[in-house]
């Protein structure tokens, strides 16, 4: 950088994280049938009952997923099945691990029917410094399980909806891994 070696060092650092965060590592689970997988890297930050935003009337368990700068932002379809709609509504950049963040926050509510035709959905959140969100799923398309579905960047958040005939089986605080972690199962 024009003979100033701090200078050369500080965007290398720069241009290493940049790089360091849109890694994208190859994923299997082998698992899709009667299970939930995460959506999203991260730490489960909240677990609790609710509505997605923009569907009210019908109560889900809501798993909360903030993912740092540090984890990979590629987020997976979290079950076999058919996208029944993508939703985009903009608004505002809070900090992605409070809860006024998924009511507030520019988001993208994804909307899926699997097999047994139970409906599941997913809220991808934009946070303080993530200011795009990318999905790349559309309406009637099918995913498997584990699948890239998008990208949300430079810290976020990720809610799952998930119907109440399934089973826990993570706790606040806990590390997921995108389309290898089983967040649910199916009660049998």
């Amino acid at each position: 950088m024009f003979g100033i070696a701090w200078l050369a060092i500080i965007f290398l650092l720069i241009a290493l994280a940049v790089a360091l965060f849109f890694r994208d590592p190859n994923r299997s689970s082998g698992l899709s049938r009667g299970v939930v997988l995460s959506a999203a890297d991260g730490r489960v930050c909240n677990i609790g009952e609710g509505s997605p935003p923009g569907l009210p009337g019908e109560t889900f368990q809501r798993v909360s997923v903030f993912m740092s700068p540090l984890d990979v932002h590629v987020n997976r379809a979290p079950i076999d099945g058919e996208v029944l709609s993508v939703t985009h509504t903009p608004g505002q950049f809070r900090a992605a691990y409070s809860d006024e963040a998924a009511l507030h926050n520019e988001r993208n509510l994804v909307v899926m029917l699997d097999a047994s035709g139970r409906r599941h959905a997913f809220v991808q959140v934009a946070g303080y410094l993530a200011r795009r969100i990318v999905c790349r799923v559309r309406p009637h398309d099918h995913v498997m399980a584990g699948s890239r579905i998008g990208l949300i960047m430079f810290g976020s958040r990720l809610d799952h909806f998930i119907p109440r005939d399934f089973r826990l089986t993570i706790a606040v605080g806990d590390r997921v891994r995108a389309g290898e972690t089983v967040i649910g199962e199916v009660l049998q």
